[in-house]
């Protein structure tokens, strides 16, 4: 009981700093973001993000699923392998993961104790940077192989962008943050390209032409060599059910084409075959010695829930995280792939940040009801807002606060017809669907 307290203790002391992920767009936009302080907290830590290698991640959409991929590979490959993600789900430390597993609670707050001294020294940190540092440090000092690092916002500025990674990655890019990112598609591929360093090369996914053409420029100019998926690196659907996919991926310069090319993957939806691609080009790009045997083993193995987690099946149970028009077109193509025509009880919440009407035209065709619910996130938009933009668009809804209410009353109305009850619009949703969830089976 004693070491809960220290973790909370230890979770208000992170969350006593700056954390812009609990601000509404227009702080956000005119916050304070640069890599100076970062760079002087790592110095004074000794650096530990240079202490092992990296893969460093970015993008709109896919990049935790990619991430997830190749720490699972490399696990796979033998190397003891550090995840940092953001935001968590269920328990802030599953944002530090070393195997698969999140660092535990006691580890979390001699980390806390560790910086306290430094941190008090360098002025106007946020909880985020704080974090990252706490990441970075976790792994030197549990002695990871190798890091796969997520961005956590844009690249350019984000607090993981002090490190020299073995590969760039950058995952699909599509309209999200614009108050910060900027407007357009070409705006956001640069703060995006920002990762990019000189001589390390970089790994894309699939572009529309403006962000593809800012990220091959931004990369010739400092003379890192790319990799397109699609182009450089092809993979094929093989076959799909509920129970997961499989795909074939090669890479147009691999002579070695008689080698095993096919790998399962337990994550639903053609945007993940996508994902896997691009994991895969990365890990052959890093230098880091891995074999295909032991990406089909990471592939096969990986875990990365509410994304297209299918945790129920008659009726469907669904959780997912999409947040943006564009990974609500992808998550309508895995519904209609998966359950053809079956209507859907969608739960929805978003952050007041969010596309909602981008939202609502791309789900609109699936919704039977709408139970539009709010988390308990600073951030999440008022109910009355959703409704007038349900109104708006013509989908019927229902109103079901708190989030546990919400799920209860989908799961009501789906045992009546089978329809599916499906979570989405907001990761912070989702969570408390889960938790309600899990509160239910056990």
């Amino acid at each position: 009981m004693d070491s809960e307290i220290s973790y909370n203790k230890a979770l208000d002391y992170i969350y006593s700093f700056v954390d812009y992920s609990l601000k509404h767009s227009s702080e956000l936009a005119k916050a304070d973001f640069h890599l100076d302080r970062m760079f002087a907290l790592m110095d004074a830590l000794g650096n530990p993000q240079k202490k092992y290698p990296i893969i460093h991640v970015a993008g709109t959409k896919g990049k935790g699923s990619t991430s997830a991929l190749c720490a699972s590979a490399l696990q796979a490959a033998g190397y003891k392998t550090g995840l940092y993600t953001s935001p968590h789900l269920l328990d802030f430390a599953e944002r530090i993961r070393i195997n698969g597993e999140p660092i535990s609670h006691e580890l979390f707050v001699d980390l806390i104790e560790e910086i306290k001294p430094i941190v008090a020294k360098i002025e106007k940190l946020t909880t985020f940077e704080i974090t990252t540092a706490l990441g970075f440090l976790a792994f030197a000092m549990q002695g990871v192989d190798a890091a796969v690092i997520e961005v956590g916002l844009g690249g350019r500025l984000d607090a993981t962008n002090v490190v020299t990674p073995r590969v760039s990655v950058i995952t699909s890019l599509s309209y999200d943050h614009m108050a910060v990112l900027g407007n357009t598609l070409d705006k956001i591929a640069g703060e995006k390209a920002g990762i990019i360093k000189p001589n390390v090369p970089v790994v894309s996914s699939p572009q529309k032409d403006e962000a593809l053409e800012v990220l091959q420029r931004v990369a010739a100019e400092r003379n890192a060599p790319f990799t397109l998926i699609g182009k450089d690196v092809e993979f094929e659907p093989l076959n799909h059910s509920l129970d997961g996919q499989s795909v074939s991926i090669r890479a147009l310069s691999d002579s070695t084409s008689h080698s095993l090319t096919i790998y399962q993957l337990p994550l639903l939806g053609f945007h993940q075959l996508q994902n896997a691609a691009t994991a895969y080009a990365a890990l052959k790009t890093s230098g880091m010695n891995v074999s295909d045997e032991a990406i089909q083993k990471g592939f096969a193995q990986v875990k990365w829930p509410a994304r297209f987690e299918v945790v129920g099946r008659e009726p469907p149970v669904i959780f997912d995280s999409a947040h943006n028009d564009d990974s609500f077109a992808k998550l309508r193509e895995t519904l209609e792939t998966y359950f053809l025509a079956r209507p859907v009880y969608l739960i929805f919440g978003a952050s007041e940040d969010k596309n909602i009407p981008g939202m609502f035209r791309e789900m609109k065709p699936k919704i039977k009801t709408m139970i539009i619910t709010r988390s308990s996130h600073p951030r999440a938009l008022e109910v009355e807002r959703v409704q007038e933009l349900a109104n708006q668009a013509g989908i019927p809804y229902e109103v079901a606060i708190p989030v546990s209410a919400a799920l209860a009353r989908a799961l009501e109305l789906s045992e009546k017809d089978g329809s599916i009850v499906l979570s989405a619009g907001s990761m912070f949703v989702t969570a408390e669907v889960m938790a309600a969830w899990n509160k239910i089976n056990g």
